[in-house]
């Protein structure tokens, strides 16, 4: 195994594990937020034992997730130091910004474990709002990094190494506002969607259970504001991508040819050797009609780049088609459970909708990884986008597939300890008994 391979895989792994964590930090804060609001409103003491549950596993979450992103930190150093060392004046202000974010998140989550009965009830809630603050702040600046290798800015190239560097225009860089509304949203709608499919399984299993009831209403409410508005989020960004990347544009949409009046593809397997793309739906004018307003518009394909800089065209595409996929059966899912709950004036608990949200709810995760593959992936040859090549960046140090094997058995010990932590904390169905003495305490 090549260097360049193994420390991608190195990252791909490492990637694909924290990202759930990064999205659990960002919106499980929202959610613990959201009840104890209700309880402080309701006093009904089922909404303070749910706000203890989702602490208990905002805590978890966020400690294995400080473990991962350490890891990751790690990596960036050992296995791209050629990129570190030239990008790091230029990008290292959001990274140092998101790492106060996570000492301001830490230290509050302890105010906010601790502070029961310690504080006022209002002032410990405010104490749960900069968790949810700090924890999106925090996940956005690690995103405007990102999105500057894809668009580069705020430095000017001089004899190969950057100078005139300007940190607050390279944090926001052309591309940082449509990453971080379009990622941002998804974390939202990804762990609402995961919750809401514990609590629909609990409810198919206990259909009078207050405390899934209560949990349910709230996520579905997050699901049903969130799905819509990440439809208008993901145009935003694939129109950015159109004009500063269109190499990736063409990847993902499996667009092999110039052309006016570009056609958009649902689904489809592109054949890179003879540069089709096979079995797709096309709608003709679409796509030229999404990025340029122009149903004749010309969109760049893939035969106007060398060979050695194209993208893996079958990963991004079929990776975007299942990230496109699992964000349209989210949206119908949420839409039906607000038309349901229009029409009843009721949370949607028949047997029926509770498997749907069932099965749906791992679809969120899937398409946060399948779109965090898109943007990687698609980037490639390029780890900067038109500046720095990955192989120009991987570290020449030989034996690194064995930090792999180390890592990959580090993760899945670490995701069985916390599978198990989250039944037993947080997945429990507590008895209303149980509720009751929470909100005594």
């Amino acid at each position: 195994m090549t260097n360049l391979l193994a420390a991608r895989l190195d990252m791909a792994v490492s990637l694909a594990f924290h990202i759930v964590f990064a999205a659990a930090g960002i919106a499980m804060p929202l959610l613990m937020v959201v009840s104890e609001w209700l309880w402080l409103r309701t006093r009904d003491p089922v909404y303070l034992e749910l706000t203890k549950r989702w602490l208990r596993g905002t805590a978890i979450l966020f400690a294995v997730g400080a473990v991962s992103g350490t890891v990751l930190s790690f990596e960036l150093g050992l296995l791209w130091p050629r990129f570190m060392r030239w990008a790091g004046p230029v990008i290292g202000m959001p990274f140092s910004l998101e790492g106060f974010a996570f000492f301001l998140e830490a230290i509050f989550i302890g105010i906010y474990i601790y502070g029961w009965d310690r504080v006022r009830p209002l002032t410990h809630w405010l104490a749960g709002v900069v968790i949810a603050v700090s924890g999106c702040v925090s996940g956005i600046f690690v995103v405007c990094a990102n999105a500057w290798m894809n668009t580069p800015a705020g430095f000017r190239m001089a004899g190969g190494e950057a100078v005139d560097i300007r940190p607050f225009a390279a944090m926001l860089n052309p591309a940082a506002f449509q990453q971080v509304l379009h990622m941002t949203i998804a974390a939202y709608l990804a762990i609402a969607f995961a919750a809401a499919g514990i609590h629909a399984w609990a409810l198919r299993r206990d259909p009078g259970n207050a405390f899934h009831r209560r949990a349910l209403a709230i996520v579905l409410g997050i699901a049903a504001v969130c799905a819509p508005l990440q439809l208008v989020s993901g145009d935003v960004s694939a129109r950015q991508v159109g004009h500063a990347q269109p190499v990736k544009l063409a990847a993902l949409e499996g667009q092999w040819r110039t052309e006016r009046g570009a056609p958009l593809r649902i689904g489809g397997i592109p054949d890179e050797r003879t540069e089709t793309t096979r079995h797709a739906i096309e709608i003709p004018g679409m796509l030229s009609w999404l990025v340029h307003g122009d149903r004749n518009a010309e969109l760049k394909g893939l035969d106007q780049v060398p060979h050695a800089d194209r993208p893996p065209v079958t990963i991004t595409h079929l990776a975007f088609q299942l990230m496109v996929a699992s964000g349209t059966a989210m949206l119908v899912v949420a839409l039906l459970g607000a038309f349901l709950w229009w029409r009843r004036r009721a949370l949607p608990v028949s047997r029926w909708y509770l498997g749907l949200v069932v099965l749906a709810s791992p679809l969120g995760l899937v398409a946060i990884e399948a779109g965090w593959t898109v943007t990687e992936v698609g980037r490639q040859p390029w780890i900067v986008y038109g500046i720095m090549r990955t192989r120009d960046a991987v570290t020449p140090m030989p034996g690194i597939a064995v930090p792999l094997v180390v890592i990959a058995a580090l993760y899945l010990l670490l995701a069985g300890v916390v599978l198990t932590l989250l039944r037993r904390q947080v997945f429990a169905s507590p008895g209303m008994a149980a509720a009751r003495r929470g909100a005594r305490r």
